[in-house]
């Protein structure tokens, strides 16, 4: 997918941690998609006065605060695996009934709280993931309150399901699609890594962006399964692969960076390409 002005600039910022990047950089990075240097400009003014970046004494841009709990889940691709434990059959259940419904915005923070934790809808107001995450409902908890569920909501550890809520907590994720898209991206990587050798530099550019972007917001959304709803190892398998294809994207974007007097870090890359179906814009902050 092809980034908007918005898109392309919260996920430059998004990939350097922190640090700020100057304007000129930007407006050259729109450049390399074609986009306008006017329109660069007006994202920039737009998601500042959102909070959801800020500019410093400099006239630089830098992820504001406020959407640093998105970047930090964003981010931890890079320790998927690092974040679960061994599965023991429990559940972490979320009870909405009773929550704001008429703030759009609000709802939107909630849902989105909800898909990048995994949990999906077992009935109307009680959504479902398996119990599998490092640090159990506490850490849960607090995650998903910083990613906009309110307080307000109920975080709760699910014991045991009888069998036919178990059979139908189980049936909310489809184990095998999972499993055919982590091949299917490592497959994408590995041609676009082989391909990448010999592809001119502002494509190479492009086309690392994009497909390492794609691949990475893949890992942000994806549910975190265990086995064996899932295939742990291959979701495994793409990590590996998304980290040796990050440092190869980075490289081709070392020489523009250092050009334009944007930091560089070699890796891993945080950035999540357009697209994100939270909200009405494309970046990954709502």
């Amino acid at each position: 997918m092809h980034p908007t002005a918005k898109s392309l600039t919260l996920d430059l910022l998004s990939s350097l941690r922190g640090q700020p990047m100057p304007v000129r950089a930007l407006v050259a990075a729109a450049a390399v998609f074609g986009i306008s240097a006017e329109s660069m400009r007006v994202a920039l003014v737009r998601l500042c006065s959102r909070g959801t970046i800020e500019r410093n004494e400099r006239g630089q841009y830098r992820i504001a605060p406020a959407a640093q709990p998105v970047q930090a889940h964003v981010a931890s691709w890079t320790r998927t695996e690092e974040r679960l434990v061994p599965w023991r059959g429990g559940w972490i259940g979320v009870h909405t009934a009773g929550l704001e419904r008429g703030d759009r915005a609000r709802v939107r923070r909630r849902e989105r709280a909800l898909q990048f934790l995994g949990l999906r809808p077992l009935d109307a107001h009680l959504f479902v993931r398996p119990d599998n995450l490092k640090g159990g409902v506490d850490a849960a908890r607090g995650e998903l309150q910083a990613l906009g569920l309110e307080p307000t909501a109920l975080v709760f550890a699910i014991a045991q399901l009888d069998p036919t809520a178990e059979a139908r907590a189980r049936a909310l994720w489809d184990g095998k699609a999972l499993g055919r898209g982590y091949r299917a991206t490592c497959a994408a990587l590995e041609r676009s890594a082989a391909r990448l050798e010999h592809t001119p530099a502002q494509r190479a550019m492009v086309e690392s962006f994009l497909l390492g972007g794609q691949a990475i917001r893949q890992l942000a959304l994806d549910p975190l399964l265990p086995e064996p709803i899932v295939a742990a190892g291959e979701r495994a398998a793409l990590v590996e692969a998304l980290r040796a294809y990050d440092r190869l994207g980075r490289a081709h974007w070392r020489g523009f960076m250092t050009s334009h007097g944007a930091p560089h870090l070699q890796t891993p890359r945080t950035a999540v390409a357009a697209g994100w179906p939270q909200h009405s814009g494309t970046g990954v902050v709502a």
